[in-house]
């Protein structure tokens, strides 16, 4: 991890009706980091990551990737800097092979640019291109298993594909929300590698979790909220231990 800040988020607000979704929120993240945001459900942890990649826009507050100011971008134009995002509720194209899930994002600007493929354009070459990134994240090409429609697919495989789909744009940020959930401890025991080895590519990774245990095992930083507000920020063992923490969890401040 560098100590220079790659995303800065200033003051986020943001209102469904009489409903205060998050208030004022703001952090830095680091490149090269695995920062966590954790919190209980309805805390404002996926309204936020939503604010952030354009996918709704936020009343107040400005968010910078490089210095560069992205408040309330498009989601295309926020992506083609190189900051992309999982689902907590997967979105494959379910009716086309696994491999073939990655044919768009690997035709996007920013994954021609980057290198992202080669060939010239040929759809064999492409599609070798995305094979190599599947069996890179697990998938075992001689098991044909690239080849097996998306919809066929077991959720840990699954959860692979959609992080599969962010790593052929080249992404400099990815934002994980919830990719442990729905997984056996045999798949997660297989997915922590890939988190890992995707933070030792350069790869600046933002996780949404509510798997503590697997979280705090990757990742360098947490931050937790409560309520759409920011309770505590820093090492994962100052944030579990924070008092607003445990009563956000627990209810009372009794451990």
């Amino acid at each position: 991890m560098s100590d220079t800040v790659i995303l800065s988020i200033n003051g986020i607000t943001k209102s469904f009706g009489g409903l205060k979704a998050l208030m004022e929120v703001s952090f830095d993240v680091y490149q090269g980091e695995i920062f966590g945001i954790i919190g209980p459900n309805g805390s404002g942890k996926t309204t936020l990551i939503n604010c952030i990649t354009g996918f709704i826009k936020q009343d107040e507050g400005r968010v910078f990737f490089r210095n560069e100011e992205i408040t309330k971008w498009p989601p295309h134009k926020i992506a083609q800097l190189g900051i992309t995002r999982t689902f907590q509720i997967m979105r494959p194209y379910y009716s086309l092979p696994a491999f073939k899930n990655l044919i768009i994002p690997l035709w996007s600007p920013r994954a021609k640019k980057s290198g992202g493929w080669r060939g010239g354009g040929r759809h064999g070459d492409r599609d070798t291109v995305a094979v190599d990134i599947l069996e890179e994240i697990g998938f075992e090409r001689d098991s044909r298993v690239p080849y097996k429609l998306a919809s066929t697919l077991p959720t840990g495989y699954q959860k692979r594909l959609e992080l599969a789909r962010c790593i052929a744009l080249r992404p400099d940020i990815i934002f994980c929300d919830e990719v442990f959930s729905g997984l056996s401890m045999s798949e997660i025991a297989g997915m922590i590698p890939l988190i890992e080895k995707l933070k030792m590519d350069g790869v600046t990774l933002i996780m949404i979790e509510h798997r503590l245990r697997e979280l705090f095992r990757v990742a360098d930083r947490v931050m937790a909220l409560n309520f759409g507000e920011k309770i505590a920020e820093g090492d994962y063992t100052d944030v579990i231990e924070d008092k607003r923490v445990r009563e956000a969890y627990l209810g009372s401040e009794e451990v």
